[in-house]
């Protein structure tokens, strides 16, 4: 099986294409939370205000009243569930996007190893080393990034959790 570079290219060159389609596809999701979010909160307005807004029709604000906990708590539990899909969305592109990057990373490592073994230059084993120091140094930058990602993405589930679990006003 040969491994020429422009066959790694190629690849590296599609999997960049897959990273910006997902990268495109993560703002529309962020897009789309935002306007859920906007809606939520004008429905929370339209919620808390409808009493004061017809005063003169007391009569049908009560009876609205004793079905208007119900049907909050309906769409917000719809909210909830748009949010765990949209969540679970992100947790998907984000693992697709980590495969890439390893994979990227993987075929460039191997090309760059292929490269010193082709060459057989004499300095090739200290050249070798800092291509792994700095592969390392890569690497440690990747699982950083990875855990903030983590990190971020579950304090953002627990806050979504909370918000569910407090009690209408």
């Amino acid at each position: 099986m040969s491994c020429t570079i422009e066959k790694i290219l190629t690849d590296a060159k599609t999997l960049l294409e897959r990273l910006r389609e997902h990268d495109a596809a993560a703002e529309s999701l962020v897009d789309q939370s935002a306007a859920l979010h906007r809606r939520v909160a004008a429905m929370r307005e339209a919620g808390t205000a409808l009493p004061d807004q017809h005063q003169e029709d007391a009569p049908d604000v009560k009876d609205m009243a004793k079905y208007k906990p119900h049907i909050l708590l309906s769409q917000e539990n719809t909210q909830i569930r748009d949010l765990q899909q949209e969540n679970r969305e992100l947790w998907v592109s984000l693992e697709e996007h980590q495969d890439a990057l390893e994979l990227i990373m993987s075929k460039y490592r191997k090309q760059m190893l292929q490269l010193m073994v082709a060459k057989k230059a004499v300095d090739a084993e200290p050249v070798l080393k800092a291509h792994q120091s700095h592969s390392a140094l890569e690497n440690k930058e990747l699982r950083e990034l990875l855990s903030i990602s983590s990190e971020s993405l579950h304090v953002r589930k627990e806050n979504s959790v909370d918000a569910a679990s407090q009690p209408i006003k």
